[in-house]
């Protein structure tokens, strides 16, 4: 049965995952520094805070406007300027006397870059392995990156105490180096794409073109809709534990439920064959969101850790669906697909999140949570039957 090890074993793949590895740990330890600096600067919450908003929401904007970067150009020179650029902008970070507005911005910059990157790295697996192990490969991808977010976080506060702020700056910018290395040398080439038009331009008639399909929409809108509720837990941790009345600090046990969910789950599902993580897509994306619900009995935090991480384990749906979306998607367009997915999964999550929290203020943080799982249910399930029923449209560019 194929699996990781299946994926790891092709030339190339080791650098590649390997790469990803590194910079998924520099990154995730430099968010917990520059939070820790900034606070320590200003005594600030909100510009603390600020660090994580910085992060993810300029997903959305390079998202937009970069998408057409990932196909107009060969993806390991892509990857390779990516890392370089992200290197150069956490590097001016730790220039003498940077206020922290400077800080922020360069953390905007990096937040854009972040989407090219990843879109690049997902259209380049396409290229590089048999169609039956892309899904595999970006679940391998999927489980690296929540691994790292919870050890990231985990040793992250420690580090900073250990070597200083300022020093785990200089670790992220060496993890990207080292990861522009690893792509540079230990990856196979890809071919480029064709270049019609400006890069802002060329983003938007690909974004037209990939959303004018309905089937490859609504397949987009599923890997968007199920995470984005299912992840709204995490925006209400710290109020449902005050609603149960323990000490904030159990907030934690829920912010790595989710995680650690995930990870079991795409280690698992991943030994399953084609067809079989194909007819449990709908099983799955229900696990995303039925959990949600029996949050109306008020559960304690190990109980309401585990609803959580049984949550999580439904995310390994996307090893069923990313085979259909590279059955929709022309070949030429995928660079843009995948940097579009990526940039929306992160903006739509942020903003669930956020409207949790709004709502969270008004409703206990119990019945926010159940009401989420109701409506994400409902929604997920009429997106899954419009995504799931319709045969793709093939063209004579498609070639797989």
């Amino acid at each position: 049965m194929r699996s990781y090890g299946a994926v790891l074993s092709l030339p190339g793949m080791r650098a590649v995952y390997a790469a990803h590895t590194v910079t998924m740990l520099g990154t995730v330890g430099a968010q917990v520094a520059l939070s820790i600096l900034i606070f320590e600067r200003t005594g600030s919450p909100l510009l603390s805070a600020l660090v994580l908003v910085c992060s993810f929401l300029p997903y959305a904007v390079g998202g937009l406007l970069l998408s057409s970067v990932a196909d107009r150009f060969p993806a390991r020179r892509v990857l390779v300027a990516c890392d370089l650029l992200s290197a150069t902008c956490v590097a001016c970070m730790l220039l003498p006397g940077m206020p922290v507005g400077g800080l922020l911005g360069l953390l905007v910059g990096t937040g854009m870059i972040a989407p090219v990157f990843a879109g690049a790295r997902a259209a380049s697996l396409a290229h590089l392995l048999p169609q039956d192990l892309f899904p595999i490969g970006r679940s391998l991808l999927r489980a690296i990156g929540q691994t790292a977010v919870l050890t990231g976080f985990a040793v992250g506060g420690v580090a900073v105490a250990a070597i200083g702020a300022k020093w785990l700056l200089v670790v992220e910018v060496t993890a990207f180096v080292m990861s522009a290395i690893l792509i540079g040398t230990g990856t196979p080439s890809t071919p480029p794409g064709e270049r019609k038009s400006g890069t802002v331009r060329d983003s938007w008639t690909g974004l037209r073109m990939l959303f004018a399909n309905r089937s490859l929409r609504n397949l987009i809108l599923l890997t968007w809709v199920a995470p984005a509720f299912s992840s709204l837990p995490d925006g209400l941790a710290v109020a449902y534990t005050a609603q149960v009345g323990v000490a904030a600090a159990a907030a934690g046990a829920l912010f790595t439920g989710y995680a650690v969910g995930s990870v079991l789950g795409e280690l698992v599902v991943a030994r399953f064959t084609p067809s079989v993580r194909r007819r449990l897509v709908v099983p799955f994306l229900l696990v995303t969101q039925l959990p949600a619900i029996a949050f109306l009995t008020v559960p304690p935090i190990p109980v309401a850790a585990l609803l959580l991480a049984i949550s999580g384990t439904g995310y390994a749906f996307n090893q069923g669906v990313d085979p259909l979306i590279l059955q929709h998607a022309d070949p030429s367009y995928r660079g843009r697909l995948f940097t579009v997915q990526t940039s929306g999964l992160m903006a739509i999550q942020g903003v669930s999140i956020a409207l949790g929290g709004v709502v969270g203020s008004f409703l206990a943080p119990s019945l926010t949570i159940a009401l989420a799982g109701v409506l994400g249910t409902t929604i997920t399930l009429l997106i899954a039957r419009q995504a799931l029923t319709t045969e793709p449209r093939r063209t004579a560019t498609q070639v797989l």
